[in-house]
């Protein structure tokens, strides 16, 4: 009897770059692979996603044969073009993969660059393409073209474009075997087969423009604080979760990555969350970049319009609420963890919280960019009204519970930020609203939250009315100024929160029952959260040297996944825009405090 193949181990997480054109996104592991890319766009099933399965989901992989070699990733500086890099004793060799950022403007289909050159020596190179369309359902038909093999299938159509010379193989697949000297370049193109795939100088062209642009956007930033750097390589990690046609912003580009390895907790993250997105404007808004800002709350006014000011917590980037969750049950899975998930059935979840996030996203957007339109403060008049009347409602809470509904302290606070935030715009802009209703909302909300969620035998406050449980959702109590960062309760509960749900550094969002199996890992956003609570305590010292341990967990060009496993192993989709917006507020303020520059910025 034949021995069974053994499985090939995954590249782990954290061992990727990411690189995108804001229509779609592509991982590429230090191995030179491209082993994870829906296309044509966020949404769109994968062509490659041997990340979720190495056997079956299909890749693009350019390797020099190096005996020895190590690997090393960077990014160009302030852009998001990715170099990979193989050193050896015989020989170097780098490959340099982007996104054309121009591409999309017109509708057209993305372009993926791939640059290989050898540096040092003679080297050989080995390439291999292997789509497998419709989240690995389809292999498709390979022939060759010219200098092209066209990949064709039921679901989608690529073209793979190169200098080197290709072979079309049976079962779907391209190859390449070619052998370069010290400063010799071949170019590799991926694309839908629009027009000509540009090689040669043309293709040398295309990058510099690609570097160029993304520089230019970089170059808004007005952050000039400690962590540039880090600040910067997150704000252009959260750009290219942003989409150029819609005004989107998806939560992460990826499904299926486990948050507990091995387990069931996979989800599709590749939508737009009203919660995540309105944080990401916060944060882009803070560094100067605005446009995000316009093109996301328009896109906002279009879903209002839709619902007569009702949102649903998330939608597709497209604006379309069609998520059903669906398991794939052919594809192994991360490390064997199953079921791999797309789409998401939360979307059919209560949350009230998203109000808040929301609301507090216009305000800032009005303070630092552009005024709110009379339409705009229409659909306000509409969200702050359907808080009023339903704030005291149960919900699933900021973390999707998928277990019995709670009154959580977390989303009472966000509706108290929903009518607070309304209140500021209606006084700054004089505008029409009934000012006393909202009021009288506002202040008893506050009440209920000190009444119901301050538990006094415990001495702190507590996740949800009734629970004796902590929640790391509740770090955002100073931060949005619910309370002051010095009050005494609240110091006993960030207190608490450091002695029960944290380990050195590292913070987990909860320890109670969530309706899941398995133990996930510590989640990076809370990290954040719980050092800008530091800070605005004025604990400096605590606060920046968990802000240095927490970065320490960055991966080698500067990312960040969902959650830090206790081996330092990332977990969850990768990157996550959730964690990259709460490391530039932590390192935004914390940097402020630490220059004594208080009063400088103010949400």
């Amino acid at each position: 009897m034949a021995e069974r193949r053994a499985r090939r181990p995954p590249v782990a997480i954290e061992d990727h770059a990411l690189i995108g054109d804001m229509s779609t996104a592509a991982l590429v592991s230090r191995e030179g692979a491209i082993d994870f890319l829906c296309w044509p766009r966020f949404d769109s099933p994968t062509v490659f996603a041997s990340l979720l399965d190495p056997e079956k989901g299909g890749e693009f992989v350019i390797r020099p044969v190096l005996r020895g070699a190590r690997t090393m990733q960077i990014y160009l500086p302030d852009t998001n073009v990715a170099l990979t890099r193989w050193l050896a004793e015989d020989g170097s060799a780098e490959v340099t993969d982007v996104m054309r950022p121009q591409r999309g403007v017109d509708g057209g289909e993305p372009h993926i660059l791939r640059r290989v050159e050898a540096t040092r020596g003679e080297v050989r190179f080995e390439a291999s393409c292997s789509p497998r369309f419709d989240y690995a359902r389809s292999r498709g038909v390979a022939r060759k073209k010219g200098d092209s093999v066209i990949f064709k299938s039921r679901h989608a159509d690529l073209r793979l474009t190169s200098d080197a010379p290709l072979r079309a193989r049976r079962g779907g697949d391209a190859t390449a075997s070619f052998t370069l000297k010290k400063g010799e370049v071949a170019w590799f193109v991926l694309d839908g087969g629009e027009g000509d795939a540009p090689l040669g100088e043309a293709a040398e062209v295309a990058l510099a423009s690609a570097v160029a642009w993304w520089r230019r956007w970089a170059g808004q930033s007005t952050y000039k604080g400690r962590w540039r750097e880090t600040v910067m390589r997150s704000a252009l990690a959260l750009k290219l979760m942003t989409t150029r046609d819609h005004g989107s912003i998806v939560a992460a580009p990826t499904f299926g990555l486990p948050e507990a390895p091995g387990g069931e907790r996979n989800w599709d993250y590749r939508a737009t969350w009203i919660r995540d997105a309105s944080f990401t404007v916060y944060a882009l808004v803070r560094l100067g970049f605005h446009d995000e800002a316009v093109d996301f709350m328009a896109w906002i006014a279009k879903r209002l319009e839709e619902n007569d000011g009702r949102l649903s917590i998330m939608y597709g980037p497209t604006g379309g609420r069609e998520l059903e969750e669906i398991e794939l049950d052919h594809l192994a899975g991360y490390g064997g963890a199953r079921p791999v998930r797309i789409g998401n059935k939360a979307v059919d979840q209560i949350q009230l919280d998203i109000y808040g996030e929301l609301l507090d996203a216009a305000y800032l957007a009005d303070k630092y960019g552009r005024a709110m339109s009379a339409d705009g403060w229409r659909a306000t008049c509409k969200i702050v009204e359907h808080v009023c009347d339903h704030w005291k409602s149960a919900d699933a809470g900021i973390w999707e519970i998928r277990c019995e509904p709670r009154e959580f302290l977390h989303s009472r606070l966000m509706c108290w930020v929903a009518v607070d935030r309304a209140l500021r715009l209606a006084s700054k802009r004089s505008l029409p609203a009934p000012i006393a209703r909202w009021t009288a909302c506002r202040d008893e909300i506050h009440k209920d939250i000190w009444t119901n969620f301050w538990d006094e035998e415990l001495g702190h406050f507590v996740e949800s009315r009734g629970s004796k449980d902590l929640d790391g959702a509740m770090l955002l109590m100073p931060l949005v100024r619910f309370l002051g960062a010095r009050d005494p309760k609240w110091l006993a509960t960030l207190d608490a929160i450091g002695h029960k749900l944290s380990d050195d550094a590292l913070v987990f969002r909860y320890r109670g029952e969530d309706g899941l199996k398995g133990r996930e890992g510590a989640f990076t956003a809370c990290s954040f959260w719980y050092v800008e609570c530091l800070a605005r305590a004025e604990r400096l010292d605590e606060a920046r040297t968990a802000f240095e341990k927490i970065l320490g967990y960055a991966n080698h060009v500067g990312l960040f996944a969902e959650e830090i496993g206790l081996d330092g192993g990332h977990l969850g989709n990768f990157p996550q825009a959730l964690t990259h917006l709460a490391l530039i507020s932590a390192a935004f303020f914390l940097d402020r405090e630490l220059s004594g520059e208080r009063g400088t910025w103010r949400p």
